[in-house]
């Protein structure tokens, strides 16, 4: 994949991480600076994503464990050791560590 497309796919999902945060009843907060994305969860931890353009990977890191998500050929972002599609995995990430059942809904 082009560099370019590469970048328009992650932006795309910290755009919609952004609208699927601001609409939770929970009061989650994020910061996005450019290829760094960063969950606040309500108990001050954090989630932070971020891009790793020479390997066109999207990487996670949570309070439990890290992973690196590759794009697949079907539009689907999965884990390179797991094999976990990345919006599920991200449902689950957050929920186990706010300690309460999310959905952001990013299947797009």
């Amino acid at each position: 994949m082009k560099d370019a497309q590469y970048d328009q796919l992650i932006d795309d999902i910290f755009i919609a991480l952004e609208d699927a945060l601001d609409a939770q009843e929970q009061a989650f907060d994020y910061d996005s600076n450019g290829d760094i994305f960063t969950i606040i969860i309500p108990d001050g931890s954090k989630i932070v994503l971020n891009k790793q353009p020479p390997l066109q990977q999207l990487w996670m890191a949570t309070k439990f464990n890290g992973h690196h998500f590759n794009y697949e050929e079907d539009g689907r972002w999965v884990d390179e050791r797991t094999g976990v599609e990345f919006f599920s995995f991200l449902d689950e990430a957050v929920s186990k560590q706010a300690g309460f059942d999310v959905t952001l809904d990013l299947n797009s």
